[in-house]
């Protein structure tokens, strides 16, 4: 049985790529109400999108740019909604 990859969406920025690698590992979520990204603060996704993102780096870009790129874009997303209300 011949397997494919499924190959991803073409993304115009870095940053979208590394939105899409930690969307794609469950990294982070996007708020359900406002749409803002959020961390999820699972390590093991982390993991697996840095693994990502050194494995199939974006045409151009170093594998040890794209694991930068996804960790930059991950220490930039907090773990709550800046627009929702805080519990109480």
């Amino acid at each position: 049985m011949l397997m494919t990859k499924e190959r991803r969406a073409a993304i115009r920025t870095v940053r979208g790529w590394a939105i899409a690698v930690l969307q794609e590992a469950g990294a982070i979520r996007e708020c359900e109400y406002h749409g803002w990204m959020q961390d999820r603060a699972d390590p093991h996704a982390r993991q697996r999108a840095l693994e990502i993102a050194v494995q199939d780096p974006p045409s151009g870009l170093p594998p040890e740019a794209a694991a930068c790129a996804v960790t930059e874009v991950l220490d930039s997303i907090g773990d709550t909604c800046p627009e929702c209300l805080p519990e109480v």
